[in-house]
C-alpha cells in the first residue's frame, strides 16, 4: 500500500475527531465554535450549523477512510495510523477549545 493511503487514513482521524464536538453540541441544542463564526474557530455558531458541519467531517472522514486503498479493520497499521489522527486532532482541538473557553482568544461576539 502506498505512503498516500496512510496519509488518507491520518487525515481521515483528523476529521473523524473533529465530528465529534460539533456534531454533539449541536444535537445538544448547544451554540460552538466552527470555521464559520466570527472570528473563525474562536465565535460561535448555531447548532443547526454544528450539525451539518460536524456531519460534513464525518462524510470527508468515511470517504477517505473507506475510499483511498484497502482499510484493514482490526490490529493493524492502518487502524492505527486513524488512531493517531485521532490523538492528534484530540489534542489539537482540546487546547484550541481550551484557550477559547478561558478567553485566551479576544473576539466580539
Amino acid at each position: 500500500m502506498g505512503w498516500h493511503v496512510y496519509v488518507a487514513h491520518f487525515v481521515a482521524g483528523l476529521f473523524l475527531a473533529n465530528a465529534v464536538p460539533h456534531f454533539v453540541n449541536g444535537i445538544s441544542g448547544a451554540r460552538f465554535q466552527s470555521p464559520f463564526a466570527s472570528p473563525p474557530g474562536v465565535g460561535e455558531s448555531s447548532p443547526l450549523v454544528n450539525v451539518l458541519w460536524g456531519m460534513a467531517n464525518l462524510v470527508i472522514g468515511y470517504v477517505l477512510l473507506c475510499g483511498v486503498g484497502e482499510f484493514r479493520r482490526g490490529v493493524s497499521i492502518d487502524a492505527l495510523v486513524v488512531a493517531l489522527g485521532v490523538l492528534a486532532a484530540g489534542v489539537g482541538l482540546a487546547r484550541h477549545f481550551g484557550n477559547v473557553r478561558q478567553g485566551a482568544y479576544r473576539h466580539d461576539s
